[in-house]
């Protein structure tokens, strides 16, 4: 019965940890993780959810991350189509097509770039001037939602949901939720971390 009862204890302290943890320590803590991410790249499965059709189109490809500013969003199947930002500047190429855009000369273009490199590593979460954020820490994953505040992505999204391995701090799941009722969901598979990535990957030339 003793034996049990140390057991036991020892198994509540090492989960206290968790339980113990409020919003603010798991922001902290997720902040942290993404500055010391340095690199990273996986699989994602793309999974966007027609309202009106009731239909749904599922899409695959790669993911490329560095540090800071720097994203390759590659899709490959069922059609290629390549996303590069690369500080302020974004490449998009399709079908041989190659157009390089500077995101500074629109904000609505601007803040979905700066949307699509933050969600992935986490760093939503502490840009308090974009969004209003919540997080669920009771369930296997940390849940967090973010309502935006600012006019441009309160135009676009009803709230983006980001869903962490709370082992590895790292973003495995992403939910867009648009005004118009579509959903899309990017699931994110065989992450690599802090891996070298050659810089020829994020060129926009």
């Amino acid at each position: 019965m003793r034996r049990t009862i140390i057991l036991l204890s020892l198994l509540l302290l090492s989960l206290s940890h968790v339980w113990g943890q409020t919003e603010q320590q798991v922001k902290a803590v997720v902040d942290k993780a993404s500055a010391q991410l340095k690199t990273m790249q996986c699989d994602f499965v793309q999974t966007k959810h027609l309202k009106l059709l009731n239909d749904r189109m599922v899409s695959t490809g790669k993911m490329y991350y560095q540090q800071h500013d720097k994203l390759r969003w590659e899709y490959m199947s069922p059609y290629q189509y390549t996303f590069i930002m690369n500080g302020q500047q974004v490449l998009l190429k399709n079908n041989g097509r190659k157009d390089v855009i500077d995101v500074n000369q629109s904000k609505a273009f601007k803040a979905i770039a700066q949307v699509m490199l933050n969600s992935v590593v986490g760093k939503c979460l502490t840009a308090d001037k974009d969004f209003r954020s919540s997080i669920d820490i009771s369930g296997p994953e940390y849940v967090a939602t973010l309502q935006p505040l600012k006019k441009d992505l309160k135009s676009l999204f009803d709230k983006i949901v980001l869903h962490f391995d709370k082992q590895r701090l790292l973003v495995t799941k992403v939910e867009l939720l648009e005004k118009k009722g579509d959903r899309t969901v990017i699931e994110l598979k065989n992450i690599v971390t802090n891996a070298s990535i050659p810089q020829d990957t994020f060129s926009v030339r």
